[in-house]
C-alpha cells in the first residue's frame, strides 16, 4: 500500500510550493463583492465548458446537439457548431483543436476553427474527456463504468473500470489524472505511464461532501488552478480541495438546479464558468487556472 502510494507524494512535494503547502481557505480565493454572473440562458442542459488559448470559452447544449462559443471580452454567446451528435464533453488540446465526445453518435470528434468535424475513435461510451500533452485522449465512459485511452493516432484501450467515472482533469504538470467517482464521496487519481496508460490508482481527494438530501455526491466536472487547487461540481455545489487532497470548503451553485461542469475562462483565465441545467454563470476569482494546451508548445 505504501510502496504504491509513494510516487504520488513525490509529485506533490515537487509540485506545491512553500505558499501552496500552507491552509488553503476558500476566503483566498473569492473575492469580496463578487458574484455569479448570468452569461447565457435558455438551453436544454448546458454542459463541457472549455477554454481555448485565448481564453474565449466553449460550451455544449446536449439535447439541441449544438456548441456555443463565449468571447473572452464581451461575454457575447454564438453558435459555433450544429448536429454534434449530442456532445457532451469538450476540451482543447494543444494543437488548437476541439476534442468533444459525441454521446449520442458514440465517437470521439475533433473541430476546427470553422467547426468542422473529425472523427478520431468510434463504437466508443462516452462522457466527458481531457487532451493529455502528446494529444491522448482520456474519455469517461459512465454507463460501462470504464476510462479509455485514444492515442494519438492509435485505437482505444480500457485503462482503468469498475467504478462510476464522471468528470476529470490533469494536474498542472500533466503527469496526473484525477477522475469524479458519481456515487462515492472521494475522487481518483492516477499517475499517468509511459504510452498513456495509468497507474497507482488511489482515492486521493475527500471527504466530498454529499447533502442530507442526497444519497451520493453526484461530482461530475472539475478543473484545476495554478496553485494545485480542485474544483468539482457537486449537489452540495462548487467544491475545493488543495493540492494534498484536503477539502477547502464549497462555492454555493449560482441556481439551485444541477451543476454539471466548470472551467477558467476570460482573457487572464481568472473567472469560473460553470454550466448548471439551462444556464451558464461567469464568477471572477483571485485566482486563475492556465489551460494545459496553453502551457504545451506544439513543435
Amino acid at each position: 500500500m505504501y510502496r504504491r502510494l509513494i510516487p504520488i507524494f513525490l509529485t506533490i512535494l515537487l509540485c506545491v510550493t512553500a505558499a501552496d503547502a500552507q491552509d488553503m481557505a476558500l476566503s483566498q480565493v473569492l473575492i469580496d463583492g463578487e458574484d455569479w454572473t448570468l452569461i447565457a440562458e435558455g438551453y436544454g442542459f448546458t454542459e463541457g465548458p472549455a477554454a481555448d488559448r485565448d481564453g474565449n470559452v466553449f460550451f455544449v447544449d446536449v439535447p439541441a446537439s449544438k456548441i456555443y462559443r463565449i468571447d473572452a471580452e464581451t461575454k457575447a454567446v454564438t453558435l459555433f457548431a450544429e448536429d454534434t451528435g449530442k456532445a457532451s464533453g469538450l476540451e482543447f488540446g494543444a494543437d488548437g483543436k476541439l476534442y468533444a465526445c459525441q454521446m449520442e453518435a458514440k465517437q470521439v470528434v475533433t473541430y476546427n476553427a470553422e467547426g468542422q468535424a473529425t472523427v478520431i475513435a468510434h463504437d466508443i461510451g462516452v462522457n466527458d474527456l481531457v487532451v493529455d500533452r502528446e494529444g491522448g485522449v482520456y474519455v469517461t465512459d459512465m454507463g460501462n463504468q470504464q476510462v479509455w485511452y485514444i492515442p494519438p493516432g492509435g485505437e482505444k484501450r480500457k485503462v482503468a473500470e469498475k467504478f462510476m467515472p464522471n468528470g476529470l482533469t490533469l494536474w498542472p504538470d500533466g503527469k496526473t489524472l484525477v477522475v469524479a467517482d458519481w456515487q462515492q464521496p472521494h475522487l481518483w487519481t492516477f499517475r499517468i505511464d509511459q504510452g498513456g496508460d495509468l497507474k497507482f490508482g488511489e482515492r486521493y481527494y475527500g471527504p466530498v461532501q454529499v447533502p442530507p438530501s442526497e444519497k451520493m455526491p453526484g461530482s461530475d466536472g472539475m478543473t484545476v488552478d495554478d496553485a494545485g487547487r480542485l474544483f468539482v461540481c457537486t449537489h452540495a455545489g462548487l467544491q475545493m480541495f488543495d493540492p494534498i487532497g484536503r477539502p477547502c470548503g464549497a462555492i454555493a451553485k449560482p441556481q439551485r438546479k444541477f451543476l454539471s461542469n466548470v472551467e477558467f475562462g476570460g482573457k487572464e483565465f481568472n473567472t469560473l464558468f460553470v454550466t448548471s441545467s439551462d444556464k451558464v454563470f461567469a464568477r471572477k476569482v483571485n485566482t486563475k487556472g492556465t489551460p494545459l494546451m496553453v502551457r504545451v508548445t506544439v513543435k
